[in-house]
């Protein structure tokens, strides 16, 4: 490929193309090619970035050390960098990946001074973490941590906008619920809640900064059932029971939700009624191999 400033569509870059990329020679990068992705026939460019001018997307995931070591180690091992992160320019200067948190790690610890990179001028593809990120599997923790830190930099960035706006970017309704919970606790017990979450837990509607705060209650509710769960099983453990999959045996036993339903209840009604089914949950009744039989037929959700 023809680096930039010979390749032959150069004249009919838009002018704010032209200008991001003339940012990134500024800046001390290098343009390596310029061109028109296959799908959607948009500008992208090809580039070589300071290192020390990428930096993760401030809304995804923590990073996980021990996928950083490996990863730095396999590259150091081959002596070889083949896979380019994704990066867009929020600001002059500053260039965001929201797919190559690890890999830009792996190259600071082996003291690359530069990073191959594919530019996205549209400064939003920002959100689509969830889409891009490939590096490595989320679990539920991660994915809801995301979901809650994009929905917070969106309601300051983007107030006007709604929940349904950014569904393909959230995945699931229930993930902003769930990452209020695990922002307070990163130990909650999400995977027991999940599949109660994902039938009633909607996107909402009306601008961000207004939802944020009615997400806030539904956090409440979840955690309310939390609570009353976690006394379940004290119960249950007081009599000797102890098992991995205990609060999903409990949970499954006090649902209001049930696969027969074809109304489902609100999101409200349900876990009014989860609270008090839970509360009044029988312990005494249960034994250990009632838990042990119900396990056989489902994993215990991860975290």
């Amino acid at each position: 490929m023809k680096p930039f400033g010979q390749h032959p569509d150069d004249k009919a870059l838009p002018k704010a193309v032209t200008v991001l990329l003339e940012q990134v020679e500024a800046d001390g990068g290098r343009v390596l090619a310029v061109y028109r992705e296959p799908v959607g026939d948009n500008w992208q460019a090809f580039c070589l970035l300071p290192l020390d001018r990428v930096a993760p997307t401030p809304y995804q995931r923590d990073l996980s050390p021990t996928h950083a070591k490996r990863l730095t180690e396999v590259v150091k091992k081959i002596e070889r960098f083949v896979d380019p992160i994704v990066v867009v320019s929020p600001e002059p200067g500053v260039y965001w990946t929201p797919n190559g948190h690890h890999r830009r790690t792996a190259l600071e610890k082996l003291k690359a001074k530069l990073v191959p990179a594919i530019l996205v001028p549209e400064p939003e593809v920002a959100y689509q973490i969830l889409a891009l990120n490939t590096e490595k599997a989320h679990n539920l923790k991660e994915k809801s941590l995301e979901v809650i830190r994009m929905y917070r930099g969106l309601a300051e960035a983007r107030p006007a906008s709604g929940e349904k706006d950014w569904a393909f970017q959230f995945e699931a309704a229930h993930f902003i619920t769930l990452g209020l919970l695990y922002e307070e606790n990163k130990r909650f017990a999400g995977g027991a809640f999940a599949p109660i979450l994902r039938r009633v837990d909607g996107f909402l509607p009306g601008k961000l900064p207004a939802t944020l705060t009615q997400r806030d209650g539904r956090a409440a509710k979840v955690r309310a059932a939390d609570e009353a769960l976690l006394g379940a099983v004290a119960s249950l453990k007081e009599r000797g029971i102890s098992h991995p999959y205990v609060k999903n045996y409990v949970l499954a036993r006090t649902s209001p939700l049930t696969r027969a339903r074809k109304t489902l209840p609100s999101f409200d009604q349900t876990f009014d009624k989860l609270v008090a089914k839970i509360t009044a949950f029988d312990a005494a009744k249960v034994k250990f191999e009632d838990i042990q039989r119900a396990s056989t037929f489902a994993a215990p959700a991860g975290e």
